[in-house]
């Protein structure tokens, strides 16, 4: 795959190398903070590796060997068991985020990452959900810098000033489990950073609105209103959604205010929240492979996930590590 960067770079020196405050590769005489830190080039693709098996005795999902999820109907509100099944899926995909997570340093590739992921999940006894969803090729999504969301895991290294979202969903019990977050690679622009804590808190914002008996809808206008504040942008095409049997179902959760959300909240549902908040334009545009989303404006993007369980009095965040 290209270089993140391009254009001369000194003998010895790496963009990846480099840190903040080291004189810029290109020669200017600045720090390279203030210099091409940045102004990084759009993420580009890099090769992916063969698709990895999974064990015959983990169960698997119904897409698992067609890709087809198909589009039956399951409850709203879920029946007990299921709950429980979906609180165990939850924090197994938390534990198996943990540990990829802990893994996000300078140079290590994305498809590294997509391996970790996978043996986690199977180590859990766990199917790692988005293989072959809709013929998805990687067990992981990775969405470095401008990539929204759907990244898919590839021989790109991730280079010091990076981010990368991190989106772990494991098939366990009969049910799946969903979340992410946005890691900092190496040393990361202050510009980028106040990104990823403000993407943190519209998902507690939106966590906060959930309310037996309101419409969904609200949960939008709480991320909205604090993403705005701020100066940020919310996306607008891809949403949180139901999550127990089906991996994605109804309720379908957008992050802005939409009124036409009128599902109300009942006990019993589970959901996801998972906010992606820009720096730049909310607006979107699609590569070629029809799976990852990187803003219009090529500016930087963040997002959090948490599954959820609405309660009597507000919500569970079931996805939290044991």
């Amino acid at each position: 795959m290209a270089p993140l960067y391009t254009g001369p770079v000194s003998v010895g020196v790496t963009p990846s190398s480099l840190k903040s405050n080291d004189s810029c590769w290109c020669g200017s005489g600045r720090k390279y903070k203030r210099c091409h830190k940045q102004s990084q080039a759009p993420v580009r693709r890099g090769r992916l590796s063969p698709t990895r098996a999974v064990p015959e005795g983990i169960v698997r999902p119904d897409y698992a060997e067609t890709g087809d999820p198909g589009t039956w109907i399951e409850p709203l509100v879920r029946p007990p068991e299921v709950i429980e099944a979906v609180r165990r899926a939850s924090r197994a995909a938390a534990e198996v985020l943990a540990v990829v997570g802990a893994a996000v340093r300078p140079g290590i590739t994305t498809d590294e990452l997509d391996a970790l992921a996978h043996e986690e999940c199977i180590a859990r006894g766990g199917y790692p959900s988005p293989l072959n969803y809709n013929g998805f090729p990687k067990s992981l999504c990775t969405s470095v810098n401008e990539v929204i969301c759907h990244g898919i895991p590839d021989d790109r290294a991730l280079v010091d000033g990076d981010i990368v979202n991190l989106d772990v969903t494991i098939y366990l019990d009969g049910v799946h489990g969903d979340t992410n977050a946005t890691f900092l690679v190496g040393e990361v622009d202050e510009e980028s950073r106040r990104l990823v804590q403000v993407t943190y808190e519209c998902l507690m914002e939106g966590i906060a609105a959930v309310r037996p008996g309101q419409p969904i809808s609200d949960v939008g206008a709480a991320i909205e209103a604090h993403a705005r504040a701020g100066g940020y942008g919310v996306v607008r095409a891809f949403v949180g959604h139901g999550v127990a049997r089906r991996f994605h179902g109804p309720p379908h959760v957008p992050h802005h205010y939409d009124p036409s959300a009128t599902t109300v909240m009942q006990p019993g549902m589970t959901f996801t929240i998972e906010p992606m908040i820009t720096l730049g334009t909310w607006r979107h545009v699609m590569w070629d492979d029809d799976w990852t989303a990187v803003t219009a404006d090529k500016r930087r993007t963040a997002q959090f996930e948490h599954t959820l369980l609405v309660t009597d009095s507000g919500a569970e965040i079931l996805t939290v590590a044991g």
